[in-house]
């Protein structure tokens, strides 16, 4: 008798993976124009099916190195329902025709180091600005604080990339693993530093982060456990001038230049199907 498996959902914030593949020319050529048709309509449809499922999306580009041809980024709240879709998406072709290169399980998160209301009141309204607890202004200033952070973490665990103008809006995309040093030989051990210490790192880090509002949107996912890196980083982005900025920006900070350990950059473009195909010369 079949058991539905339980689900295996986070707490709180959903699965991610990453997924790049190679296409096989020469299998695919031995297709017929017929098997081509109905395997591209078979993707096509596989698609559209993981993308109406409960909180689920997926994004695909074409990879912009030979280091893949195709690239997706699979979010969903059940480890069951990602690892399924990834084997489906894996054979919708065919059996031989896409060979991953390269894959990355991580979920999205919070931060360990986000600012608190109360360090925000203790830190910024009352040592900076002066401000008297339960002051007009004071709770007028938390309030604002609290929406903001609400709305920071909702893009955290659950962001939306399901807007309708998204792709041509953010068409640039890159995906990188990362880890923090932490070799006991090492003289930039991250995970011997106090935690204040390293609050205060990742403070001025977001701080960069932040002036590029507007131009790049970051997702954050954690990985520790999962993959062999720490976290994995997802920037999309209006153009590829952005991306390459707020890296070389960011390198600067001395969380990165000190203690980030970098996998390797996946560089893409969001297109809708049809283009892809295309692009990938299917």
């Amino acid at each position: 008798m079949s058991v539905t498996p339980t689900p295996l959902i986070p707490q709180e914030g959903w699965h991610v993976i990453h997924l790049f593949y190679s296409i096989d020319h020469g299998q695919w050529h031995l297709l017929s124009r017929d098997e081509q048709r109905e395997a591209k309509t078979r993707l096509t449809e596989l698609v559209q099916e993981i993308r109406s499922h409960k909180d689920t999306q997926l994004l695909i580009f074409a990879v912009a190195t030979p280091k893949a041809d195709i690239g997706f980024m699979l979010l969903t709240p059940d480890l069951h329902d990602a690892t399924h879709f990834e084997k489906r998406l894996t054979l919708s072709l065919g059996p031989d025709i896409l060979t991953p290169t390269y894959s990355y399980l991580s979920q999205t998160e919070r931060s360990e180091y986000t600012t608190t209301a109360e360090q925000y009141a203790k830190d910024t309204l009352i040592a900076e600005e002066g401000l008297s607890e339960g002051s007009p202004e004071y709770e007028e200033k938390l309030a604002a604080f609290d929406q903001r952070m609400e709305h920071y973490l909702q893009h955290r665990l659950y962001p939306d990339y399901t807007a309708e103008d998204f792709l041509t809006s953010w068409p640039a995309i890159c995906f990188y693993p990362m880890s923090k040093r932490r070799s006991p030989h090492d003289e930039y051990n991250w995970y011997s530093l106090p935690f204040e210490e390293r609050a205060k790192l990742m403070k001025g880090h977001a701080a960069t982060g932040r002036t590029y509002a507007g131009k790049i949107l970051q997702l954050i996912t954690g990985s520790t456990g999962l993959d062999e890196y720490e976290w994995g980083v997802t920037l999309v982005a209006k153009d590829t001038l952005n991306l390459k900025a707020i890296v070389y920006e960011m390198r600067f900070d001395e969380v990165s230049a000190r203690y980030g350990e970098f996998g390797d950059f996946y560089i893409g473009m969001q297109l809708p199907l049809d283009q892809l195909f295309e692009r990938v010369c299917l």
